[in-house]
């Protein structure tokens, strides 16, 4: 028997092939979607996912301002913010967020799901989020994803 055979392999930048995949957000749960996001970005998906080090894929998410809340969350789900300065907490709903930066609902959802440590800045440069259905991507070819499946995996 062959020992190498089962020698774990550790995903390094040199070894590393990352894939783009495409996302339409339209009608989606923002919370249901963000967490599949997480995971492709993170690299879960992979049978060889190394946990200190980024091996996750590009994800373009097209039709971000386009998400949905169950129940009774657009209204009183509240999005906390610090200026920085005494008294400078600032409060907004969702239906706030999604009129002045609709983007940044699914980005801070995405953001909360990802590990709190340093990696998480790096995950979040496999992200790209787009309002409409135009992206400057179109060169990659990145594979559409359907988020609606839960079982079947990017």
């Amino acid at each position: 028997m062959d020992s190498l055979s089962y020698k774990t392999k550790h995903l390094n930048q040199a070894t590393v092939v990352r894939k783009w995949y495409i996302i339409d957000a339209e009608n989606q749960v923002v919370g249901r979607l963000a967490s599949r996001i997480a995971n492709i970005i993170r690299g879960k998906h992979n049978p060889n996912f190394t946990s200190h080090f980024n091996s996750g894929d590009k994800v373009v998410v097209i039709n971000a301002d386009k998400v949905r809340f169950t129940g009774k969350k657009l209204h009183q789900k509240q999005y906390i913010h610090y200026t920085g300065y005494p008294g400078g907490q600032r409060f907004a709903s969702p239906v706030i967020l999604l009129k002045s930066k609709p983007v940044e609902v699914l980005k801070k959802a995405v953001t909360n799901m990802l590990p709190h440590n340093k990696l998480r800045a790096q995950y979040l440069t496999n992200l790209y989020l787009y309002t409409g259905t135009n992206h400057p991507h179109t060169a990659q070819a990145p594979k559409e994803v359907d988020v609606t499946n839960r079982k079947k995996s990017a």
